[in-house]
């Protein structure tokens, strides 16, 4: 048996890139395959924790901004109208595949107060053990310091993934995984399909993720030290098609796959 086959308690984060069209509109049909992936994946007895991003895509979507926010304060008002749209989206489609969502908006004070921290802890395992699909956003609406934000939901999932006690990490991004060098710059990039020790590899980090996403490769690999030292595996592949998650379930090798280390 495969390793995600084993694994029960599996988080996934999907990106801005991954759930938007180049209009940077939401891309309805991927929103719809990633809901039937995942609930198909949780009729075979898996929990699933979705770390979604998106909500200012579709707050600027509802809204008819016609551009990107160009102030903080615009942000969070494209953040605040956008996140009932997008678990509006998101109820709609796990419903039809028979499947309930509950929403989380977290801040870095919850991770930070272990009084908050194990609340939020307590509110997971309930959500879980109800049969629910928790959807986690960071709370943009009111995060603006750094004693509130995460730097992006790359960094959120590794949180949520260590909070859950999670057996996964699985970032589906606009990339295949991680390459030793930038390969949309560098054509003899080489593919790398497996991670024993993060700190080997860190340097290979290299830009910021595109215009409608704000996490590069340097923080999923931030991400991916975070649960791997708490002991916890963690995959990069590219979520254009969701069903890729079908291929791990079938026990391929898909993506770059960090091993959990040893000394956790």
């Amino acid at each position: 048996m495969g390793l995600f086959q084993r694994c029960h308690r599996v988080v996934i984060k999907v990106g801005s890139s991954t759930l938007t069209h180049a209009t940077g509109q939401l891309n309805l049909r991927r929103i719809e395959t990633l809901a039937k992936v995942l609930s198909d994946l949780k009729n075979t007895g898996k929990q699933i924790v979705l770390v979604s991003s998106g909500a200012v895509s579709a707050g600027i979507a509802k809204s008819a901004l016609g551009h990107r926010p160009m102030s903080l304060e615009e942000k969070q008002a494209m953040a605040s109208i956008g996140q009932s749209e997008l678990m509006k989206i998101y109820d709609k489609f796990f419903s039809d595949y028979g499947h309930k969502v509950a929403q989380i908006l977290m801040t870095r004070d919850v991770i930070d107060n272990p009084v908050r921290r194990t609340a939020a802890q307590n509110t997971f395992n309930t959500l879980l053990d109800m049969g629910c699909i928790p959807i986690v956003n960071e709370n943009d609406a009111v995060s603006t310091d750094e004693l509130t934000k995460f730097g992006g939901n790359d960094i959120l999932s590794a949180h949520v993934a260590n909070l859950c006690e999670a057996d996964i990490l699985i970032n589906l991004s606009d990339v295949d995984g991680l390459y030793n060098s930038d390969p949309r710059k560098d054509v003899n990039a080489k593919f790398i399909e497996r991670v024993e020790n993060i700190n080997d590899i860190l340097g290979f980090a290299g830009g910021a993720g595109t215009d409608r996403g704000t996490g590069g490769m340097e923080a999923k690999l931030t991400a991916a030290k975070m649960v791997t030292d708490n002991g916890i595996p963690m995959f990069i592949m590219n979520g254009s098609d969701p069903e890729i998650l079908y291929a791990l379930l079938d026990g391929k090798h898909v993506g770059t796959y960090f091993t959990a280390s040893s000394n956790a």
